[in-house]
Formats: structure tokens, sequence, C-alpha cells
């Protein structure tokens, strides 16, 4: 190592040593920094204090929750006395109450009959039926199922004409101090909407300072309401509306069914085929646990269980707006309320529920202003949509008489190149047939593809309207359920014990539609194993089974529109003179038609390969 490198490198050092002296932080910026860094340490171990003090709060209330009381009695409230009924009523509701909880331990649904003729009760007095608050007190936990309410005798229960609101307050007093809790029920005329408003007033000192949330715990057992127990038991189930605009339904089972919802709900709904019980707070709920079960008991359906989680700020003056709806599952009633109730409705999504809310809807309710007998009502609708897509049915049978009549010259092209190497030749020849003659392959398809999405809304439509719902028409007593000429003294295998004549009836058209089908389309289909079975046979036999348990008005539906097809196909075949058509077809058949240059680079281009590969 030189002297020139050795005094760099004491330059260097030098150099670093005197910077780290003269920018050292002085004795006051050193205390200071020292100072911040324990403050926050101390917010960062009270934080981590509180998180810890509210977990371990959070456990001793679920615990509390599963094990009410723990053997300690509650001294926060004055229970005395004897518990007593009382109603709230208007033109559409009659909900019975009980000082005891005050919550709603009935709900009837007027100017409506269970399918056996009896008063619709939303759900009945039971066990199974309870609404009620948890939360912690110093001493225990506190259920206001399990507590007393004073309740004054109220003078408006029943709301009789239109401006009356019908009211109950129900209040539960602090064993000590002034503080109470207040339920504040209000049923206007009309409404099939019931207003409850929960007030904590000066209740701080009376509840656990480690209340941060209360839990609402909400059960209910679905009694049935309709013919069939079976197709009812499908739509019987719990969904709820997030606040980011998301509707979710929980998959009914034969097993008990568990959900955690961590995202912000604004209504919970227990919905039944026709009916349902909807919660929504105005807040919005913090959290959800819902549960779906099977009932255990002969005329019920299904058990729900939900506990939601309220906010709590401390109980000085707590206040919560919430809301029931309990009423039928009509979609411009519930979409009046401007909650989207209605998408408790499964009419379907986008396309087809577009369908279903924009024109079936409107078109049904339209016709009801004007005719009462639903039957007429599905018949002067079917004929209408079968206007409508007339063209569409008309454009495909077209289509499909032109690949019939082409089919002898399509012989011929695969009679000309029936080697196994011919088969791009013999591909485009046919395709330049098509060509010429103006023919589609896919032109009787798109058609009756475009048509699904109405079969399909049709489908998803009538076993969820609500004005079928126990309307009769010829044979059929309620066209929301199955019709039965026959019930058979045993079932059936997918099938079940009774006889729908409106399905056979669909089944039995359907079969004679197929023969038409065929007819026109089976010569090319000739080739195809087992495609006579399937388009004459399987599709009218899966029918049969399928629908024999679906609503009587689908059924109907789809045997109007099987016959109405029919008769269209005779109409267009006597109509549409098939001998010019194939005069025309053969005539742009053989007609030299002028190539785009594209095409004939195309052709050269494979002639010369062709000459290549001779070489």
């Amino acid at each position: 190592m030189d002297k020139k490198t050795i005094l760099g490198l004491v330059l260097i050092f030098a150099i670093v040593v005197g910077f780290s002296y003269f920018n050292r932080p002085s004795e006051e910026e050193v205390a200071r920094l020292e100072a911040q860094r324990d403050s926050i340490a101390r917010v960062q171990a009270q934080e981590e204090a509180q998180r810890l003090a509210e977990e371990k709060a959070r456990a001793a209330q679920d615990s509390a929750f599963r094990n009410p009381n723990n053997g300690q009695a509650d001294t926060v409230f004055r229970v005395a006395g004897e518990a007593r009924s009382l109603v709230l009523a208007n033109d559409k509701l009659q909900v019975s109450f009980s000082t005891l909880g005050a919550y709603p331990r009935s709900v009837q649904v007027k100017d409506y009959k269970t399918y056996y003729g009896d008063s619709l009760l939303l759900f009945k007095e039971d066990t199974k039926n309870k609404l009620s608050l948890h939360f912690l007190t110093p001493q225990a936990t506190s259920q206001t199922a399990e507590q007393l309410f004073e309740c004054s005798d109220p003078s408006n229960v029943t709301a009789t004409r239109q401006g009356d609101t019908a009211r109950i307050i129900f209040r539960l007093p602090a064993a000590q101090g002034n503080g109470y809790l207040e339920y504040c029920y209000a049923l206007p005329y009309g409404s099939y909407a019931m207003q409850w408003q929960v007030r904590f007033v000066n209740m701080d000192v009376q509840l656990a300072s480690s209340t941060r949330y209360l839990d609402l715990q909400w059960t209910m057992r679905s009694p049935q309401q309709e013919k069939g127990a079976k197709k009812e038991l499908e739509y019987t189930t719990a969904s709820y509306y997030t606040t980011n605009g998301d509707y979710e339904e929980l998959t009914p089972s034969d097993k008990l069914v568990e959900e955690k919802i961590n995202t912000k709900i604004s209504w919970l709904a227990y919905k039944e085929q026709f009916f349902s019980a909807i919660l929504r707070n105005e807040q919005a709920f913090e959290q959800t646990n819902v549960e779906l079960s099977l009932a255990d008991e002969e005329g019920y359906l299904r058990d729900y269980a939900a506990t939601l989680m309220l906010p709590f700020t401390g109980g000085k003056n707590d206040s919560y707006h919430l809301e029931f709806y309990y009423g039928p599952n009509l979609y411009k009633t519930l979409a009046s309320y401007e909650h989207e109730y209605e998408k408790v409705i499964p009419l379907g999504g986008w396309l087809i529920g577009w369908i279903n809310k924009y024109v079936v809807i409107n078109v049904f309710y339209w016709l009801s202003k004007y005719i009462t007998n639903y039957g007429l009502i599905i018949l002067i609708l079917t004929i209408l949509i079968k206007i409508v897509i007339f063209p569409l049915t008309f454009k495909s049978y077209l289509s499909q008489a032109k690949m019939r009549l082409l089919k002898p010259m399509v012989d011929e092209i695969n009679a000309k190149y029936s080697r196994k190497e011919d088969a791009t030749k013999r591909g485009q020849a046919t395709m330049e047939l098509y060509k010429r003659a103006g023919a589609n392959p896919l032109g009787g398809c798109l058609p009756i593809l475009i048509q699904f999405p109405i079969l399909i809304a049709m489908f998803r439509f009538f076993p969820a309207s609500f004005e079928l719902r126990q309307e009769s028409f010829l044979w059929a007593d309620d066209l929301s359920s199955y019709d039965s000429i026959v019930h058979l003294p045993f079932s059936i295998p997918f099938y079940g014990d009774h006889i729908s004549l409106f399905t056979l009836l669909m089944a039995a058209t359907l079969f004679i539609s197929s023969q038409m089908n065929y007819k026109l389309t089976g010569s090319s289909n000739a080739q195809m194993p087992g495609m006579k079975f399937m388009m004459l046979y399987m599709m009218p036999i899966m029918m049969l089974f399928w629908f024999n348990d679906y609503s009587a008005g689908l059924s109907y539906y789809y045997f109007l529109a099987t016959l109405i097809t029919i008769a269209q196909t005779y109409f267009i075949r006597y109509a549409v003179d098939e001998k010019k058509m194939l005069a025309r077809l053969q005539q742009n058949a053989n007609r030299p038609q002028k190539k785009s240059g594209f095409m004939q680079r195309l052709q050269e281009m494979q002639r010369e390969q062709a000459k290549r590969a001779k070489k």
C-alpha cells in the first residue's frame, strides 16, 4: 500500500469521525426522543390492554348468553306482578304482545287464510318464537324476554281509518334511580310495517361498563300455510340485504345451516313462499349469526334463529329505530316501502329478473284490473307473448324448411366427397351451397335460443306469484300449487302420490310438438343415434315427472304456449309455399356467385398448394 492510499484512508476516517461528532444530538434532543418513545410505548400498552379487556368482556358476555344468570339473580330491574296480554292492530295486521318480554308473541295477517281455511298466523305464540335484547349488568346477564315490563292501558291500540297510528309503549324501570328501558311499537293504518323504537334512558350506571354492543336474539318457527308443503319448504329460508346493496339467501337444506355475516346488513328476513317477516335497522346491524333448520314438529316447516349485533355507546340516552314487515310477498307492496324488500321474491337475476319485473308483472297487474279469473289472465298473457315472439317463430320455421329442402343437394355433395380425406372439401362445398342458396344452418336455433329467457322467466314467475295463491281454475283449486285429479294410495319415486292433469296435458302437447319438429328436421338428424328417442319421448317423460309437483299455473302456461306453437306451425305451413321456396333455393344455388378478391386469392393459394403436393 503506497503513501497516497494510506493518506486517503486516514482522511476518510477523519471526515467520518468529524461528521459524527458535529452532528450528534444534544442532551435536550436525546431527552425529547426518549420521552417520545416512552409516550408511544405507553399508548401502545394502553391500546393492547383495552383490546384484551374488550376480548375478555366479549368472552364473558358470550359465556353469559350461553349460561344466562349463572345462578345469580338480576336485580337491575324491578320485576313484580303478573304478565298480561295486549293487542296492536290495524286493517292489515293483528299483533299480540305480553308484558313479559314486551315482544310480538304472534302475528295474524288479515284478509288471508291458510290453504286449510284457518287464520293466517305468520308465527304463533310458542317457545320457538322470541325476541330478546341481551346485555351485561354489573351483577349478571339480562335478557329482556324474561323481564316483566310496565304498560299503562293504551287508548289507541287499533288504527281504524286513514291517518291513524296504533301505539303501545312498554317500560322496564331500573331497580334504582330513574333509569329505564323503553319499547315503543307503532302500527299505521294500511301498513304491513310496524315501527319499533328502543330507548335506554339513564341506564349507564345500571349496565356493565364493558358493554360495547347489545345482542338482539330473534327466533321464529315457520308454520305450513300452503297446499304443497314440499314446494313451500323449498322457498322457506332466511335472507338478508347488506348495506353494500347485496342480497343473499341461505341455501335451504335438511340439515342445520349456519352462516356468520361479518358485513353490515340493513335487514334480515325470515321468508316463506308467499309471506315474510323482515326486521330492519335504520343504523344497520354490525354483525349477524343466522341458523336455519327443519322444524321437528308436524305442521311447521323451519326454525330460524339469529343474533344481531347493535352498537352501544353507554346507556345514557341510546336509541334504536327498527322496523318489522309482516306481510305478503307481493312485488309492488314490498317495493312501496323502498327498502329493497321485494328482493325476497325469487324472480331471477339480470335478464330473467328484468323480464319479470318490468314486463310480466306489469302486464299481470294491468290484466287483473279488468279480469278476475286468473286462468283467463294466464291465457291472455300467453297469447300476448306468443304474438310478440311470432316473428322469431316464423323465422325459425323458414330456416328449418330451407335446411330440409336443401337436404337432397347436401346428400349429393356428401356422395361426391365420400372419402375421409375429402372432409374439408365436403364441408367447404356444403357451406358454399348454403351461402349461395341463402340458408343459415343456425337460423333455426337462434330464434329458439332468444325465446329461452322468456320461458325461464315464466318458470321463475309462476311458482313465486302471490297473485295465483288460492286462485282456482277449472279442476285446479290453487294455481300456485299442483292440481290433482287422482290421489294415489302410494307414492311413485320421483313422481309423487297424485296425478296432475295440467302436467299430463303439457306433456301430451310437447310430444305432438316434438313430432312436428322431428318431421321438419328428422331427416337431418337421422344419423345421430338416439336423437329420435330424445326428441319424441325423453323430454315429455322428463317434464311429466318434473312438473307433477309444480305450480298448476306454470303447467297450464306451458300447455297453452305449446298448443299455440302447434297452431302457429300449421298456419305457417299453410301460408308458406314450399315448392316456390325450393325453386328459389335451386335458382340461388345454381346462380354463379361473384367471388371477392380475398376468396379468389385464397382459392389460388389452395390450387398452388395442391400442385406442389402432387410434385
